[in-house]
């Protein structure tokens, strides 16, 4: 609470300022001011209050009571709104607002369409600070309503399709069940002649291609017929995905790299897993599980006795579909040899680095020397020697020229006998003062976890930029843009890669792009939504920087959007276009969003 404080005063000073004495964009207006000596008095309230739905059961019809509970130990709870938000709707409707305990009202559910509802109450306290409820999923039914169960967005094999009659009394019904392929009206019978519980068996092995379907249920009774809403795009994969182990080569020393190469033109590979066995096995034992490309682990083969082996890979779909590989045959583990390998210490290098090296041999290690060059020269210059592992040597790169350089590692054994590594080419050193610091999302729409209307996209620099070079005569002002997310499988980043980049009349923005590191749309889609892009200065750690907010609005093309449920840690990869107020390029640094690793949108 200290340092948000602390760093709100000083971001109000500097912005009074006029940009600290610099020329800048920021709309940010003047708040506060305290003087040396001034008294800070703290809020009555910090603490936003609590809340709970309760749960009204399901079906309903009619008129129903909605109850929450909710209190606040401060300043106490001044109201509680009661929401509804229809299936596929992304507005919550408010059923009453409640401002004394117990905290309820009459819900008129006949004036609404029969179907699925999310229920949930926001409180708010007598300080402003609002709480909103976990949801709770009801069914209304004042009329026959007939519900498909969801089977999921991928399915496989055989698939349960269960259908429930609500509001059906004593009428006497037969239910169907259909599909078509997906945006059409095709429609085609699954299950006929389906009496209570109604229950239907999907073989999608049979007679269906692997592609994206719509599914529907229809009751019958005498004249009357009744449809349930229609579940859209699920995805039919009955097809293994594509699996090749590498040859590593032959003999096999110290640290090793293992790759596969797998694809799925359908659901996309969820995950290869590289094996080994003893030559003449048939016991597989995992050397490591992957889930995005490339398909590769490092494996200490000094963890194994010398030996031949066999190796293959297993790969799985997100359907659940396996494939096994060829296997790479006679591979021969020697650690009885020196070996040594350089640490990649990163495609990117700035201030001081660690330079790794893993170094072993059966005669004893004497020294390890890492040495550098420009990328693509014979001109090795010592970094360091060291003796004891970890063979490691901090480098200050600021001491050389920004540019392409290789690493190398010579191990000396007890014998005396030299080992050269493989070459590590090309890492970037980049020491530009202007850098991407960080990248944060916030959710403004109706269902955390997916992109939609009303959700912020933050991109935060280390210095205040040119607006003009983020893109042509912008000053900072809301600008319309497009932003577009495309699914990771269609960059050959696979399914955790979904990638978000901006647009402006049909050319790109240079903000570079963002690795979501989570499955956003649908295998091989690509949504665009229309948005606002803004600019704004802040202070941190002193230093006047840039932000640049972007803010979704509707969806302009595409679809497939997903829910994600998971937390990671987006990575920005800025664009050298940009400058700072002096020309200054910017650095081409990933940056990696800061914090715990959260939910994002």
């Amino acid at each position: 609470m200290t340092r948000r404080l602390l760093l709100l005063i000083a971001t109000t000073l500097c912005v009074g300022a006029v940009g600290c004495g610099m020329p800048g964009f920021s709309s940010a207006s003047f708040t506060a001011r305290t003087t040396n000596g001034g008294t800070i008095t703290a809020a009555a309230d910090w603490t936003p209050p609590t809340v709970s739905l309760q749960n009204p059961g399901s079906p309903l019809k009619g008129t129903v009571s909605v109850s929450a509970s909710a209190s606040d130990v401060e300043t106490g709870v001044a109201t509680v709104r009661m929401q509804f938000l229809p299936a596929n709707a992304s507005s919550w409707v408010t059923i009453c607002t409640a401002v004394t305990a117990p905290y309820s009202c009459s819900w008129n559910t006949t004036s609404l369409a029969d179907g699925i509802y999310e229920l949930r109450a926001v409180a708010t306290d007598n300080a402003g600070y609002s709480t909103t409820s976990a949801s709770l999923s009801t069914t209304v039914a004042n009329n026959l309503l007939v519900v498909l169960g969801d089977p999921g967005e991928i399915v496989r094999g055989t698939v349960s399709l269960p259908t429930v009659l609500y509001g059906a009394g004593a009428t006497t019904y037969t239910v169907r069940v259909e599909y078509a392929p997906a945006g059409t009206t095709s429609w085609k019978s699954i299950c006929t002649n389906l009496s209570s519980p109604y229950a239907c068996s999907w073989v999608t092995s049979t007679g269906f291609a692997n592609g994206d379907y719509d599914l529907r249920a229809v009751a019958t009774s005498g004249a009357t017929t009744t449809f349930s809403a229609v579940i859209s795009g699920v995805l039919v994969d009955n097809a293994a995905p594509s699996v090749t182990m590498l040859n590593p080569g032959s003999p096999l020393a110290g640290l090793v790299t293992f790759e596969a190469t797998a694809t799925d033109a359908d659901s996309g590979v969820a995950q290869v897993v590289l094996q080994t066995a003893v030559n003449g096995s048939s016991t597989w034992r995992d050397l490591c599980t992957v889930t995005s490309p490339p398909f590769s682990c490092r494996y200490d083969t000094t963890q194994v006795l010398d030996g031949t082996y066999n190796l293959r890979a297993v790969a799985t779909d997100v359907a659940g579909n396996v494939a096994v590989s060829s296997t790479v045959t006679g591979r021969v583990v020697d650690n009885t040899v020196s070996s040594v390998s350089m640490t990649d210490p990163g495609a990117f290098l700035s201030g001081t680095v660690d330079l790794t090296a893993a170094a072993n041999s059966s005669a004893g290690v004497t020294s390890v020397r890492i040495q550098r060059a420009t990328s693509g020269t014979t001109t090795w210059t010592d970094v360091c020697t060291d003796s004891t592992s970890p063979y490691t040597c901090s480098w200050n790169t600021t001491t050389v020229t920004d540019g392409l350089y290789d690493f190398r590692a010579i191990l000396v054994d007890g014998s005396g006998k030299v080992t050269t590594s493989a070459t590590v080419a090309a890492r970037r050193v980049d020491n530009s003062p202007l850098r991407g610091m960080d990248v944060q999302s916030a959710n403004g729409g109706a269902t955390a976890g997916k992109l939609e209307n009303g959700d912020t996209v933050t991109f935060t620099y280390t210095d205040q930029v040119n607006p003009a070079t983020v893109t042509p005569g912008w000053t900072g002002a809301a600008t319309a843009v497009t932003l577009r997310v495309r699914d990771g499988n269609l960059l050959g980043l696979g399914n955790k890669g979904d990638t978000l980049d901006v647009l402006r009349t049909g050319g790109a923005v240079n903000l570079g792009a963002v690795n979501l590191k989570e499955d956003y749309l649908k295998s091989n889609k690509t949504a665009t939504f229309n948005a606002t892009m803004t600019a704004s200065t802040t202070t941190v750690n002193g230093t006047t920087v840039s932000v640049v907010t972007l803010r979704l609005g509707t969806l302009a093309s595409g679809g497939g959007l997903r829910t994600v449920s998971l937390a990671s840690a987006m990575v920005w990869s800025p664009s050298s276009a940009v400058t700072d107020l002096y020309g200054v390029a910017c650095s081409t640094a990933p940056a990696t969003e800061t914090g715990a690793a959260d939910r994002e949108f």
